[in-house]
């Protein structure tokens, strides 16, 4: 099961545009946590830990309890990060707080095994991966760290689908139908049996000018 990281922040006062450029100045990364029926928790973050787990890449399905200093904790997901346009810094990230025995709406990583076994590519195929992630509802204390779909017995030409997972986790897809994860696509292969194009003409000499008739 996906664990769950900690994060300390500090709280905020004051919202708007003008607080928020404060806060950036101050070096932190203002953030925002909502939702249960609660009123709106305003917090201020290390911009090193925002990036640490942004470079995780795992951001979306991962759960988060936010230590606010002299607050408590709040157990969250992390739903959007504001970026500045140009250097790429985090500019606002907003939690939303989760609510004892609500279902959230996550993102958990595919993962594939048995390359190494894998018929179609042995015969020279290509995995090609069609969704890197699958978006599903889940209990927040059974959110998969990932799932798996074992190639082993996939041929050329073959579609890995939504029902190819063995270990759902008890989850259930947001895609109300078995969809497609990946397919193990033909080798594309060059034709050097073909003829070669025909060599183009030599273009036609210019007729040559008849000499000018003597007055």
């Amino acid at each position: 099961m996906v664990q769950t990281i900690r994060i300390e922040a500090s709280s905020r006062e004051r919202a708007g545009k003008g607080a928020a450029r404060a806060t950036r100045r101050e070096g932190k990364v203002p953030a925002v946590i909502y939702g249960a029926k609660q009123e709106a928790t305003l917090v201020a973050l290390d911009p090193r830990d925002v990036m640490k787990e942004l470079q995780k890449g795992i951001w979306q399905s991962s759960l988060y309890e936010v230590a606010v200093e002299g607050g408590g904790t709040e157990r969250t997901l992390m739903r959007d990060v504001q970026f500045h346009p140009v250097t790429d810094r985090p500019l606002h990230v907003d939690f939303q707080r989760l609510a004892s025995g609500q279902l959230i709406r996550v993102r958990v990583p595919v993962q594939f095994s048995n390359e190494g076994l894998c018929p179609g590519i042995k015969a020279g195929g290509v995995l090609n991966v069609v969704r890197r992630d699958v978006e599903v509802m889940a209990d927040p204390d059974n959110v998969p760290a990932a799932f798996e779909i074992d190639l082993s017995d996939a041929g050329i030409g073959d579609s890995l689908r939504w029902s190819a997972i063995k270990d759902r986790f008890g989850v259930k897809a947001v895609l109300d139908r078995d969809f497609v994860v990946a397919t193990i696509a033909a080798p594309t292969v060059q034709d050097d049996t073909a003829p070669p194009p025909p060599a183009a003409e030599p273009a036609a000499a210019a007729p040559a000018k008849a000499p000018a008739k003597k007055k």
